[in-house]
């Protein structure tokens, strides 16, 4: 009996318990029962199942692999803490915490429209307006200004009429916050599409509360569970299937289902409670601007908080100006206009960018030192040759617990390399004695990499990958001008590992050229028997006697080289700024020519991602 009991008790300890999640890659199962992937594929093989090592299995498929190796395996329960997004406060909530709490009021929400191009965007757009602004008004509308407002029941609801999410997301990305709901227009006839998964993505990054109107209705083809299932699929699931999104079934063209989807976007508004103060601070934002004949910059300004009058001094970015005249969205003048209120003003110096953040200043003087201000600091930071996203910062922001994940756009050429990176990229993580570093991918699709990938990776801080795809000429100057890194691979392998080395800071550092300073020439005189010195202007930054310097010529870079003189009057200096002549000798070169550009830069050694 002692024997025997013995052995059962042996038997007992040699079956170990791990906890698995509900899916699982083949190379995390490996991982987990510490055995080599190719063991784990030949068990599956065994049961009828064809795998490769990124593959996602479910629960009971691994546990029959885990069981045949002598695991016992128990789910992972909902006790997995899930992962929860540290939610960015809108910038008109942090300006609210200034206001006097008695003087707040509820404001009419603002709502943009989003989806695939095909999906009736437009002809919503349209329904809305016609069934719910008087008919008078409604035909006095000559004048579009990007935005209007409707009622409904009572209450009242703003709507932009954006171009679409790159122009939501360009809002995102300066700080703003123009919306503070999001339509999803979705076609029940054609479901999820490449731009719906963009708009999500878009949404998401602007952390903005989502409606989506499941459109065409009417059409005889249309498959509301379908599109329902898709949306479920990519994390949008219907509140009655248990979800948190509201879906509303309608038809833009036959105006059914209106009165629903305003009723959606009034509760969800209620539960948001967005207050302003009229009698408060003005600011807001710019949702569009043009230059006009006989009118001049022309901005349309969207109010957030306090009342907006003519007369006042509006500084918008590095645009500024008093307002002379203000129209609303029906083109009638106004004198004054309140919170999510929209208007096109007149008296913008010149045009402002859209998405960037307004308020009133004194007077145009004010407004000038702000600018001027505000342009010192500019010019005071580090402007990059070659720009490139990095991850020296995060890891700062890490260790200064502010960040605790490396964001991703991912774009790939076919949907079956698509899948395995995102699930093997989404399982890494970094540990150590540094804070834990996860992966979040913020969008991932098929194609080469556009404007929309560049503009949601600069408001996301993100950095994009593109597996035997790269980015349209379009998309490339964008991500030079936004310092945005678009890196290529051919390997899924090569693309996993240097995520995985990037995780844990070994890449090796590389060189990265800083640019100082930049001066024309403008003159070319003789220093010595073969040397010739350049005349230069510094038109920006400064020059110091240890640079390096190259002299572009026609676009391109004619020679690259150390400084060897530094001259002003005639006297060795060892820098010259911005505004002052100065003459440069250069080492091994003297075919100077006027016109030539001199670039100063430092090279600095960076771990870059």
């Amino acid at each position: 009996m002692s024997e025997n009991g013995e052995e059962i008790k042996q038997n007992e300890e040699e079956i170990k318990q791990i906890e698995l999640p509900a899916s699982i890659t083949v190379r995390d199962l490996a991982q987990v029962l510490d055995a080599s992937p190719i063991e784990i594929i030949k068990t599956l093989m065994a049961n009828g199942m064809m795998a490769n090592i990124n593959q996602e299995i479910d629960f009971d498929t691994a546990a029959i692999v885990s069981g045949e190796m002598g695991f016992e395996t128990i789910s992972r329960q909902v006790e997995e803490e899930e992962e929860q997004e540290i939610v960015e406060i809108p910038l008109w909530r942090k300006k609210l915490e200034e206001e006097d709490e008695e003087e707040l009021e509820l404001r009419p929400p603002v709502v943009a429209i989003l989806g695939h191009v095909d999906h009736g965007k437009t002809t919503l757009l349209d329904a809305i307006r016609n069934t719910s602004v008087a008919a008078g008004e409604a035909g006095g509308i000559t004048q579009h200004i990007g935005s209007y407002q409707i009622d409904h029941e009572g209450r009242s609801i703003t709507f932009l009429d954006t171009p679409g999410h790159a122009a939501f997301t360009a809002m995102r990305a300066r700080g703003a916050q123009g919306a503070d709901i999001v339509i999803l227009v979705v076609a029940a006839d054609d479901g999820v599409m490449p731009q719906t998964e963009e708009a999500i993505a878009h949404t998401r990054a602007a952390q903005v509360s989502m409606v989506v109107a499941l459109n065409k209705m009417d059409r005889d083809n249309a498959a509301p569970d379908q599109v329902k299932q898709q949306l479920s699929d990519i994390g949008i699931v219907p509140d009655d299937w248990e979800g948190d999104t509201i879906i509303v079934p309608i038809s833009a063209i036959e105006k059914t289902g209106l009165d629903d989807l305003m009723e959606a976007i009034l509760l969800i508004a209620d539960d948001l409670e967005i207050y302003a103060n009229p009698q408060g601070d003005v600011f807001g934002t710019v949702i569009e601007a043009e230059l006009t004949k006989g009118r001049g910059a022309m901005a349309t300004l969207l109010i957030q908080n306090g009342t907006l009058k003519v007369g006042d001094t509006v500084l918008a970015g590095a645009s500024y100006g008093r307002i002379k005249a203000m129209f609303d969205y029906n083109g009638n003048k106004i004198s004054e206009a309140g919170p999510s209120v929209p208007v096109s003003v007149m008296g913008f110096g010149d045009v402002p960018i859209a998405g960037e953040l307004f308020n009133l200043v004194k007077n145009e003087k004010a407004a000038r030192e702000q600018v001027n201000q505000r342009q010192v600091r500019i010019e005071k930071q580090e402007e990059e040759l070659d720009p490139v996203a990095n991850l020296e910062q995060l890891f700062e922001r890490v260790q200064a617990g502010e960040e605790d994940e490396l964001r991703l756009i991912i774009k790939a050429d076919v949907q079956g390399s698509l899948e395995p990176i995102v699930s093997s990229v989404q399982s890494l993580k970094s540990g150590g004695e540094q804070q834990e570093i996860g992966v979040k991918v913020i969008h991932a699709g098929i194609g080469n990499v556009g404007e929309n990938d560049v503009m949601l990776a600069s408001a996301t801080n993100a950095i994009i990958l593109g597996f035997n795809v790269g980015p349209d000429n379009a998309a490339k100057r964008l991500a030079d001008s936004e310092g945005i890194s678009i890196r290529k691979y051919k390997i899924i392998y090569h693309l996993i590992e240097d995520i995985e080395k990037a995780l844990k800071g070994m890449l090796e550092p590389i060189e990265k050229k800083i640019l100082v300073g930049k001066a024309e020439v403008l003159a070319i005189f003789p220093s010595g028997r073969h040397n010739n010195v350049a005349g230069c202007r510094i038109d920006k930054g400064e020059f110091h006697r240890n640079g390096k310097v190259r002299v572009i010529r026609d676009g391109k870079v004619a020679f690259e080289g150390d400084i060897a003189s530094l001259k002003r009057h005639k006297e060795d200096v060892s820098e010259v700024r911005t505004g002052f002549e100065c003459g440069v000798g250069l080492k091994g070169y003297s075919d100077f020519e006027e016109g030539d550009i001199l670039e100063s830069y430092v090279i600095e050694l960076v771990s870059e991602f």
